[in-house]
């Protein structure tokens, strides 16, 4: 359905999904590089996921793979607030120089990003077909 729409409202729709996720990496962790390599990170993983999906058995479209980066995304940043607390800390730790052997966190940690881009990803294949 969403794959239907003209290229360039596809490329705005995966465009604001990077501003999105690199916007909340910037108020989140208030680090340049950080923010910089969230978006290299971003832009890479959507041509990825271009040619990745042109690739397949069946092979997908690109506006169908935009479509699923956009949802995926953002799903990522919605999955990344829950966990905020305990990032933020070993964060400032970090900066401090203090290192840890390991690190803990709870398995709700692991699994508010997961779920979060699952359900967004499910979302997407569904609006991306």
């Amino acid at each position: 359905m969403l794959a239907r729409l003209p290229l360039p409202y596809l490329l705005l729709m995966a465009g604001v999904a990077t501003f999105i996720f690199c916007l909340y990496m910037d108020r989140w962790l208030k680090t340049p590089k950080v923010t910089a390599m969230s978006f290299v990170v971003s832009v890479g993983c959507c041509i990825g996921m271009i040619i990745v999906g042109g690739l397949q058995y069946r092979p997908w479209s690109p506006e169908q793979m935009l479509v699923m980066y956009s949802f995926g995304w953002v799903g990522l940043a919605a999955g990344l607030i829950p966990i905020r607390k305990p990032v933020l800390e070993y964060h400032e730790e970090w900066r401090r120089g203090v290192r840890r052997e390991k690190y803990e966190y709870s398995k709700w940690c692991a699994m508010a990003p997961v779920v979060s881009v699952t359900i967004m990803g499910f979302l997407g294949f569904i609006l991306a077909t």
